[in-house]
């Protein structure tokens, strides 16, 4: 559903960042395309990265003299969106992550997703191999991060998956404890913010996820995140969040608003209503004024247009669909 981060382009890119180099590598000839600057600070705290798939996107469109195209994606581009750390060298890749968004001053915004058995074998089906493969993946997270002001959204769908039926009996008692000691790891950290997922409003069952949140260590973290990859609309998410955060001790959430501006799709087959549905826009830009002291931001936690999955003729979980970014940004309000 999720899909992977290039990690080995995104651990370049923060590199080159550092340096004060450009990674574009065109041999053009033509004029630079402007570069990505950052959110006002008050209102945004979290990182732009000038190196990802839509500013490339940008820059291709704009070099090819597409420049409405290139104003479309710029939408996408502009705003900070999450970064998927990947399986491997997960220190070195979190290390130039946090350390470029420092850099800027600004807050690294990352996604943890690699708990064994992920996605119930789905389109982002994988994960770490066992229990132990995934705590040394998060210690290397852990030191990449070090001290730099960090949020992370850790292992969406992973309670959900629990409570649903999706995952297999024989691994929730670990799952439970893996999550429990990846916010107890993360938090090690007081500049780390730790938000646990707790599925969306279509689901829309707080009586039968809280006592399972709680197992996975949300009273330990800063709170929880809703609608991560989906499209629900952010009125239904903030009745959904506040539902299930009067059931977990009042416990703030943070809100994905990438791809939910024209809310859910209602048509085709109901079990892939989440995969590259058609008519979609992007939602709410990322924020922390959110006038509501519950919601603790709007993020961009999935990337708009990167593929959810081979679905509805799109490519794998993860990869950038230039068409399907197009359509999100054309049909948005923003």
């Amino acid at each position: 559903m999720y899909g992977k981060v290039r990690a080995s382009a995104a651990v370049a890119g923060a590199v080159l960042l550092l340096m004060g180099c450009s990674s574009g590598g065109s041999d053009s000839g033509g004029d630079k395309p402007e570069p990505m600057k950052q959110q006002p600070k008050d209102k945004d705290p979290y990182w732009v990265n000038p190196e990802g798939y839509a500013a490339d996107q940008v820059a291709a469109y704009e070099n090819d003299g597409k420049d409405r195209e290139a104003e479309q994606i710029r939408k996408i581009a502009a705003q900070p969106t999450a970064d998927w750390i990947g399986v491997e060298n997960p220190e070195e890749e979190t290390r130039g992550i946090t350390q470029a968004a420092q850099k800027a001053d600004r807050d690294a915004l990352l996604v943890l997703y690699n708990i064994p058995h992920r996605d119930c074998g789905q389109y982002s089906g994988g994960g770490a191999a066992d229990g132990d493969a995934y705590r040394a993946w998060i210690d290397g997270v852990v030191k990449g991060i070090g001290d730099r002001p960090t949020t992370v959204v850790l292992e969406p769908d992973a309670v959900l998956h629990l409570v649903d039926g999706c995952t297999p009996k024989q691994f929730h008692e670990e799952r439970y404890h893996l999550l429990w000691g990846a916010v107890e790891k993360l938090k090690s950290s007081e500049n780390t913010k730790v938000y646990v997922d707790a599925g969306n409003a279509g689901w829309g069952k707080p009586d039968q996820i809280f006592e399972p949140l709680k197992r996975a260590g949300v009273e330990k973290a800063d709170g929880f995140s809703v609608n991560v990859s989906n499209f629900y609309s952010t009125a239904d998410s903030v009745k959904y969040g506040k539902e299930l955060s009067a059931k977990v001790g009042g416990r703030p959430f943070v809100i994905d608003t990438s791809r939910n501006g024209n809310g859910p799709f209602t048509g085709g087959n109901p079990d892939e209503r989440w995969c590259n549905p058609p008519g979609r826009a992007l939602g709410e830009t990322p924020t922390t004024k959110t006038g509501d002291p519950l919601v603790h931001a709007f993020l961009w936690v999935k990337r708009p247009g990167e593929s959810d999955g081979e679905c509805k003729g799109g490519p794998k979980a993860g990869a950038w669909w230039p068409e399907y970014a197009l359509e999100l940004a054309k049909s948005s309000k923003n």
